[in-house]
Parts: C-alpha cells; sequence; structure tokens
C-alpha cells in the first residue's frame, strides 16, 4: 500500500549506487577541503536519480519524462553557480561547479538504471581531477597564468581564473600571478 516502495529493489539499487558514486567523488574533494565533499556530493547523485527516476514513471499524456532530465540540469547548473566567487579579482569554485555537474550526470545515469556509465562518470571525474593536479606538479609549464600555483582561497585546482576588468567589484588593478623556478 503506501510503503509498498520501501521494499522495491530498483529504488534501493539506485539510492546505493547514487550513495557509491557521490561518495568516490565527494571523497577526493573532502580529502583536498573543497566545496562539495561527501555529504553535498552523495546528496546530489541521490536527488538526481530520484528525479529522473520518478521522471520514467509520468504518464506522457500529464508530463514529459524527458523534460524531468532539462529540468533537473537547470537546476544542477544554479547549484553549480552558488560555489562560484569573485574574490580579488580572481574566479573560485569553477572546479566545484563542474564537479556538481558530473554529479548529476551520474546521478541522472543511475536513475535511467545505468549503472556502469555512473560508476564510469565518477572514475572519470576523480581521475581528472587527480591526474590533472599530478600533471601541473610535474610539469611548470602548466602552472602558468590562471593554473599558477595558489592563485586563490581554494588553490590552482579550483579555478583560480582572473576576472574581467568589467567584473571587478573592488575597483583594483589585476592580480599577477607568480611562477615557481
Amino acid at each position: 500500500m503506501i510503503f509498498d516502495e520501501l521494499w522495491d529493489g530498483e529504488l534501493w539499487a539506485r539510492v546505493g549506487m547514487a550513495l557509491l558514486c557521490g561518495g568516490i567523488v565527494g571523497l577526493e574533494r573532502q580529502l583536498r577541503g573543497k566545496p562539495a565533499g561527501i555529504r553535498t556530493s552523495s546528496l546530489i547523485c541521490i536527488g538526481t536519480a530520484m528525479f529522473v527516476y520518478l521522471g520514467q514513471g509520468l504518464d506522457v499524456d500529464h508530463g514529459d519524462p524527458a523534460r524531468v532530465v532539462g529540468q533537473v540540469v537547470t537546476g544542477v547548473g544554479f547549484l553549480g553557480a552558488g560555489v562560484i566567487m569573485t574574490r580579488d579579482g580572481l574566479l573560485t569554485g569553477v572546479t566545484s561547479a563542474a564537479v556538481i555537474w558530473s554529479l548529476a550526470a551520474s546521478g541522472a545515469a543511475i536513475g535511467l538504471g545505468r549503472f556502469g556509465m555512473a560508476l564510469v562518470v565518477a572514475a572519470v571525474s576523480v581521475g581528472v581531477l587527480v591526474g590533472v593536479e599530478r600533471l601541473e606538479r610535474a610539469f611548470v609549464g602548466l602552472r602558468r597564468g590562471v593554473h599558477a600555483d595558489s592563485p586563490g582561497p581554494h588553490g590552482a585546482e579550483d579555478g583560480g581564473v582572473e576576472a574581467e576588468p568589467t567584473a571587478r567589484m573592488s575597483g583594483s588593478p589585476p592580480r599577477r600571478n607568480r611562477l615557481r623556478r
């Protein structure tokens, strides 16, 4: 009756996979002290998976399941925009916003029952985050410009893109990043 969904194996498989995918990505973010750690990443993945899963059950006469995915993408875009900030003329949080978007992609795949795809997206996301940082450490040439060491409060990996002069709030000249030699 009312609680029949509690025994639905498909529901619990999706919740478990969302916890796994969100946890994998969230652990990497939390260990580095970045926004959207384990808790947030898991909730983004679960929420997206549930919205898409519920959308599949819509009767086409009363709703369009494809539109559910589109609305989730829009909503997650706003959530990601919330972690992007400008401080001292530098744009930070861009990588965290992109991570939120990839978490939603994993969640959407889970909602559609594509668990393998969701795991691949989560694993590749962590691979990019860890791998690019290692490349930046190994090759000095990759740490130039906006990717120089510690351009912002969240470090080089999490954005550090210099804002356009018209977008500056302080009116001060652009801050120059220094290269280590």
